[in-house]
């Protein structure tokens, strides 16, 4: 998501500070600002754009040795300097940091306007401050004051602030998964970030909170809590200097890393894309694509593995949303079938690397006829990017494992946004069905991080299946390609033989294949045909096959019917396919380690396939 810094020690923080950002400037951002504690002023600036027009701004910088900074996607607000961060209370007396959503700042707005409270931005961020403010007030001092306010926000948070009233101290919060808190310690001096990045290179001894906990931070180190008061034991542990075990901080693989990174690189996904509030969209990137979408009749997308399983997903919210037909195809059959394309074609190229050597050489098929190209892509600058027309970028960040987790999720998302973007253009989509949209979208990090927190209980369901020779894969509707994607996991890093299937399909061949020994993995969340999926079920039982179910909290029927379940929250029944396939990710890393396998580089596998 954004990114945070805070220092506090005895060099002058400013260069700490503007250090750190650039190495969290792969997350992406449209603003960035610091705050540092100048004798008795808090010194704040704080530009949109890139960090170049921040230092731009600073002219001689402050002396202070205490300060915060970040760099934000706008969720509340547009993109502008008064809407970066930090954001400061009425009085000026205390500033903060902020990732996340705090989705009830409406009526916590209303609540502390009436009590005479004055807001400078349209951010939810500035609640926050004025909340700080008005418990200290009341007799806090700033570590207890946002423990009390943590405990009154809704939604996922990360949280850096500090104030006048308390000089060399910062205090931080993490609530839930909007980003991580790590605290580096160093001789003399600390410092907190949202990204071991932003922290190694000033010391290699950190601890992480954990959800629920608030630290307060001196030069002489720090101390934690829960957000209700109970003292908590800060566990430090020493990341070794070389980039690779540093990279995987407080993880022991890249993909279990990457998978927990899931609700920060799907909320940068959205956030670099739309705002909510006002609800808008943004492709800065589409470039000339942009005014053509609205002559666009028909739409074709492309990928291989992962990324073909994402564009079969893309392809439902294009026909439900733009209202024009959609197709998505394996890009290396896609270059050699002779397909019919022309200049009212739009080609959408899914790819996490950019560089995959079939999706260029179907590209080329595209361009030869003359057809739009969009290219959803995670890195900056690829091939592809430079192929298309325009470009919708993906904010996963690095991706090291090779089997692909959260460019699947982000590329979702994307997909998701772009097919608003054309139903926009399309004259299909009014101003309340996007803010609806969007409001769905906004929930969609926290439900990923709900899902998460059930790792105990998928690691319990990976011993059984880890025998198995064969898993079968069902899903229907928006599930199927979920189903592919879960089956494509667990084969790629356990090696296990796991096939992907259309449940309607099962009674054409696979119901065959059932019997004790042979598992079923079953995507039947509340809007992936429920009840279609209860039937296949009781089919795979009455043949003694074991059914793990993928079902919706409180879903006590299949429950019941299941072996067993791993449940995903209730959201947007287009948004079902990220909830649903966070604990089919977690399946699979458990099961491939549980064998032994190696996670990271399953064998004969490369991350980007760049020969034929």
């Amino acid at each position: 998501m954004c990114g945070i810094v805070g220092y506090a020690g005895g060099r002058p923080a400013v260069p700490i500070l503007l250090r750190a950002l650039k190495d969290l400037e792969y997350r992406g951002y449209d603003s960035a600002g610091i705050a540092v504690l100048d004798g008795d002023r808090l010194a704040i600036t704080k530009k949109q754009g890139k960090i170049a027009n921040l230092e731009a701004a600073l002219g001689p910088a402050p002396a202070g040795t205490v300060g915060i900074g970040h760099t934000r996607w706008a969720t509340h607000g547009r993109p502008s300097d008064r809407n970066a961060h930090p954001h400061s209370s009425c009085d000026g007396r205390v500033v903060v940091i902020h990732n996340g959503i705090v989705e009830n700042y409406a009526a916590l707005r209303d609540e502390l306007q009436a009590r005479g409270h004055t807001f400078h931005s349209e951010t939810d961020t500035e609640t926050v401050a004025h909340l700080l403010e008005a418990e200290m007030a009341a007799g806090a001092d700033l570590f207890e004051a946002l423990a009390r306010t943590a405990r009154r926000l809704e939604g996922s948070q990360a949280l850096v602030a500090m104030s006048l009233d308390e000089p060399g101290t910062l205090v931080a919060a993490r609530l839930g998964n909007a980003g991580g808190i790590v605290i580096g310690f160093g001789d003399g001096e600390t410092v907190v970030a949202s990204d071991l990045a932003a922290v190694l290179p000033l010391t290699q001894e950190v601890a992480f909170l954990a959800d629920g906990q608030v630290a307060r931070v001196t030069p002489a180190g720090a101390e934690a809590k829960t957000v209700t008061g109970e003292p908590v034991a800060l566990q430090r542990k020493r990341i070794p200097i070389d980039p690779v075990t540093a990279l995987k901080g407080q993880y022991p693989h890249f993909m279990l890393k990457e998978i927990h990174e899931q609700p920060e690189a799907i909320a940068d996904t959205i956030w670099s894309l739309a705002t909510l509030d006002p609800p808008a969209l943004y492709f800065d990137d589409l470039g000339p694509a942009a005014d053509r979408l609205a002559d666009i009749e028909r739409v074709v997308l492309i990928g291989m593995g992962t990324s073909l399983h994402a564009a079969m997903v893309g392809q439902r919210y294009i026909e439900a949303f733009a209202g024009i037909p959609a197709d998505a195809d394996n890009a290396s059959e896609f270059r050699y079938r002779d397909p019919v394309l022309d200049d009212r074609t739009l080609v959408i190229s899914v790819s996490q690397s950019g560089e995959t050597v079939d999706v260029l050489e179907a590209m080329a098929v595209a361009r030869q006829a003359g057809a739009l190209q969009v290219t959803v892509c995670n890195t900056a600058g690829a091939q592809t990017t430079r192929v298309a027309d325009g470009t919708v970028y993906t904010r996963a960040g690095l991706e090291r494992g090779v089997a692909s987790t959260k460019c699947f999720t982000t590329a979702v998302v994307a997909l998701y946004l772009l097919a608003l973007r054309i139903a926009q253009a399309k004259g299909r989509l009014s101003d309340r069905e996007l803010a609806l949209h969007l409001h769905d979208l906004a929930q969609l990090p926290r439900a990923v991080s709900e899902v998460l927190r059930q790792r105990d209980l998928v690691r319990k369901r990976a011993v059984s299946l880890a025998a198995a020779q064969h898993v079968l894969f069902l899903g229907r509707g928006l599930a199927f390609p979920v189903a592919m994607e879960g089956a494509l996991k667990l084969k790629e890093v356990s090696y296990i033989h796991a096939e992907g299937y259309a449940a309607g399909e099962m009674k054409h061949g696979p119901i065959a294949l059932i019997e004790p020994s042979f598992p079923t993995v079953a995507i039947a969340t509340r809007h992936a045909l429920r009840t279609k999926m209860i039937s296949n079920i009781e089919q795979i039982q009455a043949r003694g096959g074991p059914v793990t179910g993928v079902v919706t909290e409180g879903d006590a029927e299949l429950t019941a019917l299941c072996d067993a379940v791993l449940t995903v929250p209730a959201v947007s029944s287009w948004l079902e396919p990220v909830a649903a396939v966070i604990p089919l990710q977690l399946l699979a890393y458990d099961v491939a380690v549980h064998r032994g396998c190696d996670v990271d580089q399953p064998r004969n596998l490369a991350k980007t396939v760049t020969v034929e």
